[in-house]
This record gives C-alpha cells, structure tokens and sequence, in this order.
C-alpha cells in the first residue's frame, strides 16, 4: 500500500533531496494491449496494462530480455511508487543492487491501477471484480506477449507486491529466479487486515453520494474520503517514529489534521479503491508455499501495524519454502511502520547479502 510516515504526509510524498534522482522522469513509459482477458469471474474482455521502464534490456538469441527485475506497487500505487528516491536512490545507481547499467527494471500500473484498466475508466461497477490470481495473470501477459520477456531475474514486491509474489511462485514455477517480497503475510487475508479494509470499502459505500457506484465527483464524498484517510493514516504509521515528530497533544493533532488534508487533497476514486482493497478476497498462498523453489527474501518490520510480528508466524511460513528466510526488522524511530517496504536504505544489506549468496544464473 502506498503508506509513508503519518506525520505531514502530504510533504513526504513530493519533497525530495536537492541531490536526489528523479527517476520516474527518467523512466520510459510503456502501453500493452492484451486480448481477450480472461478474469477469474470468467469475464472475458480487453485490457491495457501500463509499465515503465528503466536501464537497458540484455536479450538472447531469441530476442527475449534477460536482465529484468519486476517491482511491484501496493494497493492504490502505480508503476510510479517504487521509483521514488526513497527507493531508487538505494538501488539504482552504480554499485548499487540494481546497478541500472546490467538491470532493466519493469515496473507496471498493476490492473485496476494507474493508467492500466480499471472501474473509472468508464465501466464502474460492470468492471469485472479482478482478484491477486488475475493481477498476476495480467502481468505475466504483459511480460510474455509485450515486454519481450522470457523470464525474470527477481520480483521485489512491496505490500500487495509482496503478496503477489507468494501467488507468482507457484502459478509460475521456474519464470522468476528471485523473490524478495516487502512487507505481508502469506496467509488469508482476516481478522485485523481484513476488517481494516472493510471499514475503507464500507466508508465509500455507506456514503450517502455513493449512489451505488454512479457518484459524481469522487471528492463530494467527504465522508468515504476522510474514513480512507483516516484508515491509512493509522494503518501506515509508526507509533515510535509519530511519537518523535509529534511529542505533544497539540502536535499530534495538528499532524494528523496535515495528514488528512494531504490525502484530501488527493482524493481517490472511490470504485476504483473498492475494487483494489478487494482484490485480496481469494488470496491465500499458505498451501502452495513449498512449491516456491526459487530464493526468497522476505522482510516485514516489527512496527507494520498490517502484518504485526508473530501473526500467521511467518518463520514458519518461510520455513515450507526449500530456500527462503525471513527478515523481521526491529522498530525504530529510523523505520516507517508499514512504509518501512519503500525506505530501502533500511533493509537494502540483506538484499545485497541475499544477491551475493543467491547470483542469478551465469554469473
């Protein structure tokens, strides 16, 4: 999901570093037209998956791209969230783990997400109810009938990202050589996680200018906007890091009265964020785990109020998959709760420890 600190949270979300890279303007934009989509519901419809695109493709003799990395956004993100500088000045540049000069990064608009397809294209509620099963399915046919690619060298996934690694693997054994899923779980989404996402759905649809889906301006719908925020905002944060920058009662308000206005600000559709808190429905990857024979790196923070330590014991999750581990990283005022997935300067040692001792094959 895309969740930064709580605390002026409309500021993080475009303020940068004087030095930092603009990576999404550096990055090519990409439109694939797939035919004939078939969606879980057994809808059958076209659909237009957009990605971007950074680094140069390597290809074999056939012509396939064979250094590309897949990242893959959270839950009301875009192609875009993952090329922040938060993320990409840790991991692009020379030396860096995703050294762009042998790295050919693909990042899509997952379905029902950014400029992809989705319900306010103009179909609202007849757009078919898409799950994680039929976002991964969409991505792989991006990759396969567009992108030019025949495998890839690792996923990273952040949140639903994250989530949507645990359902490659199995469905895709052998397409991915590497997985490093961000900030999830991988058992049914319930209790807490579920009711969390209820209360953003039912916030938009118990909204008197709802109007079943037919509403007109998505920001007239003060009630169902500010329940999102509101949501996100306590979702997101990190409890130590939101006791530091706001140390008094009278700074805590005005930090959540900042965080709400920045969401305000940008308000979301409201169809479309149904269908993307949803999505997680029929997800359940805990049978099909010891089918993941690729490396895993997966890492969760203590302070993600998501996907709290010890819930679903996730050790022993990883422990069904042949080479996997799990990383849980210890709060700090340093880490960003859920967000914590995006600051890669955090956990980006494990990801090259995990690169040195799982090289992709060739090297």
């Amino acid at each position: 999901m895309k969740l930064f600190s709580a605390i002026t949270l409309a500021a993080a979300l475009v303020a940068m570093p004087a030095n930092a890279e603009n990576w999404t303007a550096q990055a090519q934009k990409h439109t694939a037209q797939l035919e004939a989509f078939e969606f879980g519901t057994g809808e059958t419809m076209p659909i237009t998956m957009t990605y971007y695109t950074l680094g140069a493709p390597k290809r074999d003799t056939d012509g396939k791209i064979t250094n590309a990395v897949m990242l893959l956004h959270g839950t009301g993100g875009s192609g875009t969230s993952l090329l922040r500088p938060l993320f990409g000045d840790e991991l692009f540049g020379p030396g860096q783990p995703l050294d762009l000069a042998d790295t050919y990064i693909i990042s899509p608009d997952n379905l029902g997400h950014g400029d992809s397809s989705k319900p306010s294209d103009g179909m609202r509620l007849d757009f078919p109810r898409y799950d994680y099963d039929d976002m991964v399915r969409a991505q792989y046919r991006m990759l396969t009938e567009h992108a030019d690619v025949g495998s890839l060298d690792m996923i990273i996934g952040t949140s639903m990202g994250c989530m949507h690694s645990f359902v490659w693997g199995p469905e895709y054994p052998g397409f991915v050589e590497r997985f490093v899923p961000l900030a999830c779980n991988a058992i049914e989404i319930a209790g807490r996680n579920r009711m969390f996402r209820q209360m953003i759905i039912d916030g938009f649809e118990d909204d008197p200018d709802y109007d079943e889906g037919n509403y007109g301006d998505a920001a007239d719908l003060e009630t169902g906007q500010l329940i999102y925020a509101n949501t996100l905002i306590l979702a997101g944060g990190n409890p130590y890091r939101l006791q530091a920058e706001a140390p008094t009662r009278d700074a805590a308000i005005e930090a959540l009265h900042a965080s709400q206005e920045g969401l305000k600000a940008r308000a979301v559709d409201p169809n479309d964020t149904i269908y993307q808190f949803d999505a997680s429905r029929t997800y359940n990857p805990a049978p099909r785990l010891s089918e993941i024979e690729a490396p895993v790196l997966w890492i969760n923070s203590a302070d993600d109020f998501i996907n709290p330590p010890g819930l679903g014991d996730p050790e022993a999750l990883a422990a069904r998959m042949p080479n996997a581990r799990f990383v849980l990283i210890p709060a700090s005022e340093e880490t960003r709760g859920h967000g914590t997935h995006t600051a890669a300067a955090i956990w980006k040692d494990e990801l090259i420890a995990f690169l040195e001792a799982h090289p992709e094959a060739g090297e």
